[in-house]
């Protein structure tokens, strides 16, 4: 099932939200534990982490914002989870100032890698934080979906400098610093001693759609929802999501 937050934040967290899912049942039933510890970095006020909590598991937060982290625990008490989620105040460069090394089941890396001064050092900081066995949830901007959106807008000039820049961007304007291929996100897994378990594409047809389209019609969301499901594994379609999931796993994990 996807997260709760239905309908229309659903169409931006369901993909993930099920391979993830899937991902902690596999690794409680291989540890023969019910809670993990689970580590959020740049989990912010807390969209995944409280889900996770939901499910049982033990959950630390990592992220530089204090308004993000004071709704963080806001949020859990609202959903009966405080007991289970730890925010404290740090970033990926620096993450073990804040949290100990290998003392986690599964990371969490969502929406990060655009923003860090190296990427493959912020992998690399997630991967170190992992128990010997344990999973690597990474999500990303993608390349693909950008470029195709701003074509569509008619701004082509920008669409293909987007296409050319090293790092995905179509202008001084673009509010995003980094983005990436899904080849670009797999080398970077595989770089810091992971094997890729999954890649999926994320909204990949939802930021396309009108947004009236999806409120007013009914059964909109559901259909729309199943079509990112069917689409999100297939290469062809997550080379033009607006995000990319990749899901990691350590050599000895089991499963995939």
């Amino acid at each position: 099932m996807s997260d709760p937050s239905r309908p229309r934040a659903s169409l931006r967290t369901a993909v993930v939200w099920d391979v993830l899912q899937d991902a902690l049942d596999r690794r409680v039933k291989a540890t023969g534990r019910d809670s993990l510890d689970v580590l959020d970095t740049g989990g912010g006020s807390g969209n995944f982490a409280v889900p996770v909590a939901r499910l049982g598991h033990r959950v630390t937060v990592v992220d530089p914002s204090p308004n993000a982290l004071f709704a963080l625990e806001r949020r859990a008490a609202e959903a009966g989870v405080a007991d289970r989620v730890r925010g404290v105040q740090g970033d990926a460069h620096g993450l073990f100032d804040v949290v100990e090394p290998g003392g986690y089941d599964a990371v969490l890396c969502h929406g990060v890698l655009e923003y860090v001064d190296d990427p493959a050092e912020g992998v690399r900081n997630a991967v170190a934080a992992l128990r010997p066995e344990g999973v690597l949830s990474l999500l990303a901007a993608g390349l693909g979906g950008a470029v195709l959106a701003r074509a569509l807008a008619g701004h082509f000039t920008e669409a293909h400098q987007a296409l050319q820049d090293p790092d995905g961007r179509w202008g001084s304007g673009d509010p995003m610093p980094r983005r990436f291929t899904a080849e670009q996100l797999t080398a970077l897994v595989e770089g810091a001693g992971l094997r890729v378990g999954a890649v999926h594409g994320v909204r990949v047809f939802a930021d396309l759609v009108p947004g009236v389209l999806v409120d007013t019609e009914p059964g909109a969301v559901d259909a729309l929802l199943r079509l990112e499901a069917a689409a999100a594994e297939l290469p062809a379609f997550r080379s033009v999501a607006t995000q990319l999931h990749v899901l990691g796993e350590t050599a000895g994990t089991a499963g995939g």
